[in-house]
């Protein structure tokens, strides 16, 4: 299932026991920075989001305060790609906070889910989540020898909460609309209910046309359970440490860092971090995303990037000709009948818009087919 969806759903039993000298969350986010500052080299995988501009810009704030070394930031660059391009948020940010020099590493062909280094990778790293990891060596590579810092989970950790809509009304006083209301009603639902409700909508609406009819009705109730959630921001947040999914990615980061010599940081997915949230958070939260960032970081970043809404996207440039060359010749086996439909999925790699959570499955069918090609040689 996990393949089947590329996520990873669940929850760990137990978290680690909470600190008792929490400070605050932007006194514990310079605190951690100035650590990875202290060790040696250190590089930010700064892209021109909200998260990795936020790191980048208190640690260069942390670095003056403290006469240590500024980080470097490192950049992908996408060569052709429109939706990746960020060049004009990447320029606003190190404008702001006065960089002028900063290491880039241009893509080009190293990027498609079954480019040589992934295929590399793939033969001595065997199946790993998320499928993009296996494209981290060039930054890695610029890396070498320090920590890596990256806004890895920011969008999750920073973001709204099931309370959320509840608070705008009661706490900020936000203007009810319909929109509002119906998600305020959403919060305001059992969470067993929820999750029902949630397994429905899920099955009915579902995002991964590869998945057979029983594939989608154990798709979704997985999806809805790992969305059941407390009300309070302060325990939904707590519980945020016990997701499988980051666990997963930090540990896979960590493995795949450990091979270029370089230490990965995760500021915002760490237990500590997430613990000072809740703490300064409290039952209510706060308004969003926005207001989160303005919160945190309004003394080190432009209003235009804390309030930015739009993302990169990175699907088109993992999907190229050799990928869809495999699609194409696939065996059409190696993945789990009882959940992945083969034909439906060969014909939404071959659609022209392939989703990005089609990736994992793309990797595992190429690995399969290369063991049947192996134990045929054998033969």
């Amino acid at each position: 299932m996990e393949v089947a969806l590329s996520w990873i759903p669940g929850w760990l039993e137990a978290a680690t026991a909470l600190p008792d000298d929490l400070v605050g969350v932007r006194e514990h986010l310079e605190r951690r920075l100035t650590q990875a500052l202290s060790s040696g080299p250190t590089f930010v995988s700064f892209s021109g989001g909200r998260d990795s501009s936020a790191l980048l810009a208190v640690a260069m704030h942390v670095a003056r305060e403290s006469g240590l070394p500024p980080p470097v930031p490192i950049t992908a660059v996408h060569p052709g790609s429109l939706d990746t391009d960020e060049s004009s948020w990447q320029r606003l940010v190190l404008e702001h906070i006065g960089v002028r020099d900063r290491m880039e590493v241009r893509m080009t062909d190293r990027e498609g889910l079954l480019c040589p280094m992934a295929v590399d990778s793939l033969r001595g790293n065997g199946l790993i989540w998320p499928a993009a990891l296996h494209l981290l060596m060039p930054i890695l590579a610029a890396a070498r020898g320090g920590t890596l810092i990256t806004g890895e989970g920011g969008d999750e950790v920073l973001g709204a909460r099931r309370v959320t809509p509840l608070s705008l009304l009661v706490r900020y006083r936000r203007r009810p609309d319909r929109s509002l209301l119906a998600d305020t009603g959403r919060a305001l639902t059992p969470s067993w209910w929820q999750r029902r409700a949630d397994a429905r909508s899920i099955a009915q609406h579902h995002q991964s046309p590869w998945l057979t009819p029983s594939g989608v009705v154990q798709a979704a109730n997985a999806v809805a359970a790992s969305r059941s959630f407390p009300l309070s921001y302060r325990r939904e947040t707590l519980k945020l440490r016990r997701r499988r999914g980051p666990v997963v990615l930090q540990h896979n980061y960590r493995v795949m860092a450990s091979q270029a010599g370089v230490q990965a940081m995760h500021p915002f997915l760490e237990d500590r971090f997430l613990a000072e949230l809740a703490r300064d958070g409290g039952f209510w939260g706060y308004a969003g995303r926005t207001d989160v960032m303005r919160r945190l970081f309004s003394d080190v970043l432009p209003e235009e990037l804390l309030s930015r809404s739009t993302k990169a996207h990175f699907t088109a440039t993992r999907f190229g000709q050799r990928e869809l060359e495999f699609a194409r010749t696939w065996s059409g086996t190696g993945l789990d009948g009882g959940l992945i439909d083969p034909d439906r999925l060969r014909e939404h790699w071959l659609s022209g818009r392939p989703r990005g959570t089609s990736g994992l499955l793309m990797q595992a069918a190429w690995l399969a087919d290369q063991a049947n090609r192996g134990r045929c040689q054998d033969r």
